[in-house]
């Protein structure tokens, strides 16, 4: 059985595993102050064309959001969310263990707008209720859309008219820079986020974020917070190894580049057999809907979530390529559907 259902599911590049091997016995100072670590940071900072961020390097996904939210927020300061963002449905409420509460928001696509934001300012307008304070966004987002430069601009302008912290979720950043749809940079995220991370985990490391921390208000003791929530690795090398090798060269991009075009062919194949999709995501998720007899006869070829009803008879189902996705698997795939459809 061959899995479409996450792009984590093998282990890492062998670029990586090689550096790791090869780096094994040298004896290194801990706690990300090792000369990997600081080498990757060098090398982020001039990917992003910025040498005034903070970098720090992080394990996974939650834990990343839930020491930067937390650092970033006082105690009687919220989170804005789209219905569908991660923190809100799929971090087991890490986010309001901390002690902040997240104010949702229903979008059709997986993205914010600044009108969306002013309407949960609006309605929180005094301290009897909660201080929204933070939006939190993700690229791409948790259904597969991207936000394009003109879009995250006007929500970066919005937050900074009215004092909010811009945070962007990059788990899958790798796919969404590389999408044929996108018109971002890498370094045009410092000019218009105040904080965001760079996901290793599922772009071809064995685990690993890379947190940049833009607005300076933001920097000042994050190291005693990564500390306090179990954050700051004691062999910190494991992390900057990984993350110098993804940015030595063009590693990062060529995997997600390898992931969107695995994507692609799927996309093109599905489209041309007049299979609906649930939403349009130029990245390495999509969501075709299928009968549920049909997708109770991929199962039991295939691996993937079923992401939702859409009516009595039929489903969403989410299918995502990886760094090492297989295109003979993927064409396989491809040809299976054909029986059906």
């Amino acid at each position: 059985m061959y899995s479409f259902k996450n792009d984590y599911s093998e282990g890492a590049h062998p670029q990586i595993l090689q550096a790791l091997m090869e780096s094994n016995l040298v004896q290194e100072t801990g706690y990300g102050e090792d000369q990997y670590t600081l080498h990757a940071v060098k090398l982020i900072k001039e990917k992003l064309g910025q040498i005034d961020v903070d970098v720090h390097l992080l394990t996974g996904g939650t834990q990343t959001n839930l020491t930067a939210i937390s650092a970033f927020l006082r105690p009687h300061e919220a989170a804005i969310s789209v219905g569908s963002g991660h923190i809100l449905g799929h971090e087991t409420g890490a986010i309001e263990a901390t002690g902040h509460k997240i104010l949702s928001v229903e979008s059709k696509d997986g993205k914010l707008t600044p009108e969306g934001v002013k309407a949960v300012l609006e309605g929180h307008p005094d301290e009897h209720m909660v201080k929204p304070k933070l939006v939190y966004i993700s690229n791409s987002t948790e259904i597969g859309s991207i936000y394009k430069k003109d879009e995250l601009g006007r929500l970066s302008e919005f937050c900074r008219k009215n004092n909010l912290i811009l945070y962007m979720d990059g788990a899958r950043l790798g796919s969404a820079l590389c999408s044929e749809e996108n018109d971002l940079h890498l370094s045009d995220l410092p000019q218009l986020v105040d904080a965001f991370y760079i996901g290793g985990t599922k772009n071809g490391a064995l685990l690993g974020e890379a947190l940049v921390i833009c607005r300076d208000s933001l920097k000042e003791d994050f190291r005693y917070h990564m500390k306090q929530k179990g954050a700051m690795l004691a062999k910190g090398r494991l992390l900057g190894i990984q993350f110098h090798e993804l940015f030595r060269d063009h590693l990062f991009f060529d995997l997600a580049k390898h992931a969107n075009k695995m994507a692609g062919i799927l996309r093109d194949a599905l489209t041309k057999a007049n299979v609906e999709f649930l939403t349009h995501s130029p990245s390495n998720q999509i969501f075709p809907i299928f009968p549920d007899v049909l997708i109770a006869e991929l199962e039991k070829k295939y691996d993937f979530h079923v992401w939702e009803k859409v009516d009595a008879e039929r489903s969403a189902i989410r299918l995502v390529t990886s760094w090492a996705t297989k295109e003979n698997e993927v064409l396989g795939f491809i040809e299976e559907l054909k029986k059906w459809v």
